[in-house]
């Protein structure tokens, strides 16, 4: 999200340059009206409308990428303000997934269904390929479809995996956070919590990659992502 904001904060700076570079320009062709003897006035007007037209184009552009870029910056508050205050269980989870995304481990549907074991099973499959893209939208279905079965957060969870080995690290940030968020008694909780860890690292964003992976062994103390946690915070000091 740091890089995506950056690029925003860039994009903004060259318009707002354009936009002065136009404006000055169009100052220019006013004197310059004013001061030629025998030029034509309806070519002139034009020339001052053109510019106009111009600058008005580039100004709401300017205002566009302004607002997506308040837009981002207010997210990503959200998502650091609810790192700072959120509470959380003291139960360790009962397993743990891979620090890598293609660890992926096969996960038993135990009490669901045979219609909701094969939807989540489809979305595994796909996840299993490396199909990141149509895994995505499988298990988002699979919470749609079934937003109260017991592996709803794992489902969520690995739409945040997917991302991320897509280094969609922004994304997946948001995907993570929302397992912590609407499933904050699942088992998923401290993997979400350490793959946005590094998610923030990959971004460059230190500070709130020790941020959440400190809280990681502060709620999951027991866990074998606080483990993992422990090393990241480690190579985070150098």
């Amino acid at each position: 999200m740091r890089s995506s904001l950056a690029d925003t904060r860039a994009n903004l700076q060259e318009m707002q340059q354009d936009l002065g570079a136009l404006k000055e320009k169009m100052e220019e062709v006013r004197y310059q009206l004013d001061r030629q003897i025998g030029q034509s006035t309806r070519e002139g007007d034009k020339r001052v409308k053109d510019m106009e037209s111009r600058i008005a184009k580039l100004d709401d552009d300017f205002k566009t990428q302004g607002a997506l870029l308040k837009a981002r910056e207010e997210e990503l508050k959200i998502i650091r303000e609810t790192l700072k205050v959120a509470p959380g269980s003291k139960e360790e989870a009962a397993s743990v997934e891979g620090a890598g995304p293609s660890e992926f481990a096969r996960e038993r549907l135990a009490g669901e269904s045979e219609a909701v074991k094969k939807d989540y099973d489809e979305a595994w499959k796909l996840l299993e390929r490396k199909d990141y893209r149509a895994a995505i939208s499988r298990f988002k279905e699979f919470i749609k479809k079934n937003p109260q079965s017991e592996y709803a957060d794992n489902a969520q969870y690995w739409i945040g995996e997917s991302h991320y080995a897509l280094r969609e690290f922004d994304q997946a940030i948001l995907e993570f956070d929302a397992v912590r968020r609407k499933y904050p008694k699942g088992d998923k909780v401290p993997a979400a919590l350490l793959k946005q860890g590094f998610a923030f690292a990959e971004l460059g964003d230190k500070v709130d990659a020790r941020l959440i992976l400190q809280e990681l062994t502060d709620r999951f103390p027991q866990s074998q992502e606080a483990v993992k946690a422990k090393q990241k915070l480690k190579s985070l000091e150098s």
